[in-house]
Formats: C-alpha cells, structure tokens, sequence
C-alpha cells in the first residue's frame, strides 16, 4: 500500500472513532443500541465489546476501571491520539516515520510466534468479555 493510501486509511479510522465517542457520549443514555454486529447477532461480546466505554472511562480519568472493562481501550486511545499527530508531522516535514513504523509492526506481527501470542491475547480478552457479560 502506498503511504498516501495508509495515512488516509488511518486518519479516517481516527477520525470515524472521534465522531462515534461524541455521538456515544451525548447520546447512549437516550439511545440504547451497539454497532458489534457479532454480539448483536449472537448475544455473546466480541473481544472488542466494551472499548468505547473503556475509551470513556480513560477520559474521566477512570484508568483502573478502563482496563477492567476492556484493556483495548488504552490501545486505542493512545493510536487515536498519537497516529493523527504523527502522520501530520510526517506531512510537514516530509518525512515517512509513521510509515516505516507501520511496515516494521506489520513484518513483526506476521513473525509466526508473535501472532500466536497476539491472537491469544485477543482470546483471553474475549473470555473475560464472556465472563463479565458485557
């Protein structure tokens, strides 16, 4: 993928994240719903369930009780703060930091040990979803 297309890929991803935390954060008590289609469809939380709420609970401050809800949200609060502002000084300085970071993550991920442990992560997440019913 050319570096155009993964900063417009990330900076979106960013982005839509930033609008459905405002949306979820003015609007959750009035409107009951969840955009996991997998628990939606299913009844059973997916390794995911619970991350805006974690991300919100990040925000107040609430860091003990993000990580018990779902330990993702640190992730993705520190990529959706971080990645926009270093794409963003890639931009002004012509540089490719981000970019030569996002391709070594990828060759490290793919290393067969690394994404077992990784995918077991996700599944011990997953049952801690399953065991709090989230």
């Amino acid at each position: 993928m050319s570096k155009k297309k993964i900063y417009s890929i990330v900076l979106m991803a960013c982005l839509s994240g930033f609008i459905y935390l405002f949306f979820n954060s003015f609007y959750s008590k009035q409107i009951h719903f969840s955009l996991c289609i997998f628990k939606n469809v299913t009844g059973i939380p997916c390794p995911s369930c619970g991350t805006t709420r974690a991300i919100q609970l990040i925000l107040k401050g609430s860091i003990t009780e993000s990580l018990y809800m779902n330990p993702f949200g640190i992730i993705v609060v520190l990529l959706m703060i971080i990645a926009p502002l270093w794409i963003l000084y890639d931009v002004i300085d012509k540089k490719n930091s981000f970019l030569f970071f996002y391709k070594k993550a990828e060759e490290i991920i793919r290393i067969k040990w690394i994404s077992i442990v990784l995918i077991g992560l996700v599944l011990l997440n997953w049952i801690w979803n399953i065991y709090k019913k989230l």
